[in-house]
């Protein structure tokens, strides 16, 4: 984790939460399945006026009603507590029963209409001689409310099938007009304006766009006893807004790196203006070089502060004034200059910013890296001042004398060839922190072109990363495109297999057709890529087919692809 010294925004606890359970009934419907949702009183503590699935606050006469209720045979005790609590408050809030009679048939609807919905509930069942129906009820997600709120719940949203001939009643004090809506239209109409929503709510049908009926919700969630997503929102300015982000989506590691304890306080919007300060020690200023091969542009970072000089790590491309930005935001007090690799959009401006440094301060940063290949492309020539070697230690060059050990700064270089053979990472280790320039991106996957590029090469990289973010805690990951990735151990996962899977398609693509060639094999096995994206996509499966040539002995295609 970065030290408590660097982080931006002084620490906070952010408020507890409370235990909660929401229950999604489902029916289906002539165009589709359908959820039951409410409107919340306009005068609500929590989402006024929002609509929502029904739920509550678990009490403990819910964790003391288990004998009450059937249960799955792999439904722990906190799940059945949660189920019941939901069934409960569906009851409560809406006048809908999940349970049967003693004999095991439903419940009659003038018997659950009879019920007092402000009488003791558990007592008016055991009086009917009534059992919850738990067993159907199933974790379909957990949230958490976001940090930056003032009141928060942990929340399992479970699922169940809507009981037949029940009809839903609103309380009229806490939930209002009981509504049937396709999760597709439920989203249409708040796009429109006409249906707010709050965030957890939103991408809960986002996802259950995916599936085809009640039963098909069903069957997944009683695949696993886990939820199928887990989420505790982050909150960051974009366009002056606020916008919130799930775990999976682009800016959450970023938000998790710089508001760690949920404050909204950073702007999310890419510019080039100006450095973005992450932490204390660390600045990043993008390059005015955006396109479809660089994302937003070319992240160069500063690291450090005035009283220690500071490391640029890829200075980008040459472009004067993202130079003479650096240089400014520095002070023009740069110790060093380091590049991860040669290609266009990192090095060139390494020398140019050595001479500014040169010309206006008298010292000449040294620029650091590995010099490229024989293999580099014509665009892609780089020689270092001094090459740097596997492991070394780059400490924070010549400390002024405010320095102290808080400040202090530690990069460790790591040797990472595969996207280029000249590329390097290197970890900031008192703050863990790895910047793995285009190993590893944010967003997309980096291109392996043969024949700097190696893909045998890459995917070994990935392991070595892998080992050293374990070794040193590595929290987060800076890339050269891209938002600050957090779990770095879960993304080289995810990218690792993401690329075997890729693999997998170029080999089945060349068995499919033995004697085609790249321009053959690139539709079946990127066809979940835009056509447009075929041509760069290409490269990557050259790197992917000389792999299988290679490593697995394959001889699929002509001569000239190899």
């Amino acid at each position: 984790m970065p030290r408590p010294a660097q982080l931006l925004q002084p620490q906070r606890t952010p408020a507890p939460t409370r235990p909660a359970a929401t229950v999604l009934l489902l029916r289906d419907g002539p165009q589709g399945f359908e959820v039951l949702m409410t409107r919340r009183s306009a005068t609500a503590s929590f989402a006024p006026g929002a609509y929502v699935f029904p739920g509550g606050g678990i009490d403990a006469a819910d964790a003391q009603a288990h004998g009450m209720s059937s249960r799955r045979a792999s439904q722990s005790d906190t799940q059945l507590t949660q189920a019941i609590a939901a069934i409960r408050e569906s009851f409560e809030e809406l006048g809908v029963l999940l349970a049967v009679g003693a004999d095991g048939s439903p419940v009659p609807p003038d018997m659950v209409a009879a019920l007092d919905r402000h009488a003791p509930f558990f007592a008016q069942c055991e009086q009917h001689s009534l059992q919850l129906t738990a067993h159907g009820v199933f974790t379909l997600a957990h949230w958490v409310t976001d940090r930056d709120l003032p009141r928060r719940f942990d929340v399992p949203f479970l699922v169940a099938r809507m009981p037949e001939g029940q009809t839903p009643v609103a309380d009229e004090a806490e939930q209002f007009e009981p509504v049937w809506v396709r999760p597709v239209e439920a989203l249409a109409r708040h796009a429109a304006g006409g249906f707010f929503m709050i965030f957890p709510t939103i991408r809960t049908l986002e996802r259950l766009q995916a599936f085809a009926d009640v039963d098909a919700v069903l069957v997944a969630c009683a695949a696993t006893e886990q939820p199928l997503w887990t989420s505790c929102p982050r909150a960051g300015l974009l366009g002056g807004q606020e916008a919130r982000y799930m775990e999976h989506e682009m800016p959450y590691g970023e938000l998790a790196l710089v508001c760690p304890d949920g404050q909204i306080l950073h702007s999310l919007d890419w510019q080039t203006t100006q450095p973005v300060r992450l932490l204390k020690n660390l600045m990043r200023l993008t390059a005015p070089n955006p396109g479809v091969m660089t994302g937003p542009g070319t992240n160069s970072y500063l690291v450090g502060q005035a009283a220690t000089g500071f490391i640029v790590i890829d200075p980008g491309p040459n472009d004067p004034g993202h130079i003479q930005r650096l240089f400014d935001a520095t002070a023009g007090d740069i110790r060093a200059i380091v590049c991860t690799h040669s290609h266009p959009d990192h090095s060139p401006a390494a020398a140019p910013l050595q001479a500014l440094c040169e010309q206006r301060t008298g010292r000449k940063p040294p620029v650091l890296g590995l010099p490229s290949a024989p293999t580099a492309r014509a665009g892609s020539q780089f020689v270092p001042d001094r090459v740097l070697q596997n492991s070394e230690l780059l400490e924070q060059l010549t400390p002024g004398p405010d320095a102290d050990l808080a400040q202090k700064s530690t990069l460790q270089v790591i040797y990472t060839p595969g996207h280029a053979a000249n590329h390097l990472c290197l970890l900031l280790l008192q703050d863990g922190l790895l910047f793995s320039g285009d190993h590893i991106l944010n967003g997309s996957t980096t291109i392996v072109d043969p024949p700097d590029g190696n893909m045998t090469d890459y995917l070994q990289s990935l392991d070595v990363l892998s080992a050293a973010c374990a070794q040193h805690s590595i929290d987060y990951i800076l890339p050269a495109h891209g938002y600050a990735l957090a779990q770095p151990l879960g993304v080289i996962a995810h990218l690792t297999a993401h690329r075997l899977k890729r693999e997998a398609k170029v080999l089945a693509a060349m068995q499919a057709l033995p004697t085609g060639s790249l321009d053959d094999w690139v539709p079946l096995a990127y066809d979940d890529t835009p056509p447009r994206l075929w041509p760069v996509a290409k490269r990557s499966l050259l790197a992917h087919v000389q792999r299988l040539r290679t490593v697995g002995g394959y001889s699929y295609g002509p001569e000239h692809d190899r």
